[in-house]
């Protein structure tokens, strides 16, 4: 048995001081008003015990740029970066690519969990089915209008593989949002989209659930034209994810969105890593990352970086930037049952942070 003691303990719901938690075998026990004096004793030194994070989008990391070179090799290192900012469990994801650098990215997580490797949810394709226009840094050639049965081939291909794939919904024919909306497993996200409002409501009245990067190659807020950034706003059940890192949304809009999105509002890293060799050929510029043009290409954020990010500089309380790392992200997975929350008979997956929010030690059962 393990005690954890002399800290503040951010269940996902509430915050408690005063009592010790109790793990055993790598689950959860319960919170005890008394030391039990046969426990192993970790003394949190007044930090914070809290759910570790889910990164719903990256790229690669350390180096491995698994979004155009994906490899086990690439997925473990990217899971060591995710782990060196509190994310326990990440989705690879893969930007508007070849075939078969899709197919070498669904090969790559198969293999990756055939070895028993750990932290990896599943693929994030992020095109190809994109709007041209709201493409950014995605490479143009690859960049397509969805027919059927290239979809179906595809989602056979990555079947069990592919859990999130961001389509600009406008640009794809009836016949095939409706093959998206019977895909289960899938989760399908509205970005690189240039909807207009009612395109996107439609959309999201059809069922997709879910937009990528809120602001971030979307069709914007206008008076008369509100676009895919008014109907994620104004429709009740869509929620959003946010790259927090002041570049790619300015923190005085972070503030707005959250007013506006409330618990619909998700972080991301949307992170990329060094990659000077291949087509998307990211060059890290400060605190963010750029291709050859200058045009922003990806962030050089970690989860927590985030989650600082959102209660340092875009004024949030704690606890509400901590779920935005973990039970949302979790709950747009359909994962809230197993991540997120600190409760009685889950698994030990929890981070322990200083006062001032720097990792100390994360404690897991895989």
């Amino acid at each position: 048995m393990t005690a954890y003691f002399n800290g503040y303990f951010f269940t996902g719901s509430e915050t408690l001081h005063g009592p010790c938690l109790l793990t055993e075998n790598g689950r959860i026990l319960g919170f005890s008003e008394t030391l039990p004096p046969e426990a192993e004793k970790v003394d949190l030194q007044n930090g914070w015990l809290v759910p570790a994070f889910l990164d719903l989008q990256i790229y690669g990391g350390h180096g491995q740029f698994f979004g155009e070179f994906p490899s086990v090799e690439a997925l473990s290192a990217t899971y060591d970066y995710c782990l060196s900012g509190g994310a326990s469990h990440f989705m690879p994801t893969l930007a508007t690519h070849s075939e078969a650098v899709t197919l070498a990215a669904i090969a790559a997580v198969r293999d990756y969990w055939q070895q028993g490797r750990p932290g990896v949810l599943g693929l994030h394709l992020e095109g190809p089915f994109i709007h041209p226009a709201k493409r950014g840094a995605h490479l143009p050639q690859y960049v397509r209008t969805p027919d059927l049965d290239s979809v179906r081939k595809l989602f056979d291909q990555g079947r069990g593989v592919v859990k999130m794939m961001t389509i600009a919904p406008e640009i794809c024919p009836p016949e095939v949002l409706d093959f998206f909306m019977q895909q289960r497993e899938v989760v399908i996200s509205a970005g690189h989209s240039n909807a207009t409002y009612r395109q996107a409501q439609a959309a999201f009245d059809g069922g997709i659930r879910t937009a990528t990067h809120i602001f971030n190659a979307m069709s914007a807020l206008q008076h008369r034209e509100p676009g895919l950034v008014g109907a994620i706003f104004n429709h009740p059940t869509v929620r959003v994810s946010l790259v927090a890192d002041g570049y790619h949304v300015d923190f005085a809009a972070i503030r707005v969105a959250k007013k506006m999105l409330q618990e619909r509002l998700f972080l991301i890293t949307d992170a990329v890593t060094e990659n000077p060799h291949g087509q998307y050929a990211h060059r890290r510029d400060g605190d963010k990352y750029v291709v050859a043009d200058g045009t922003l290409s990806g962030s050089a954020l970690t989860m927590l970086q985030a989650v600082k990010n959102c209660v340092y500089q875009a004024g949030m309380p704690l606890e509400e930037a901590l779920r935005m790392a973990s039970l949302y992200p979790a709950q747009v997975m359909g994962l809230e049952g197993e991540f997120g929350k600190i409760a009685v008979g889950r698994k030990v997956d929890f981070l322990w942070l200083n006062p001032g929010l720097e990792l100390v030690e994360r404690f897991a059962n895989e």
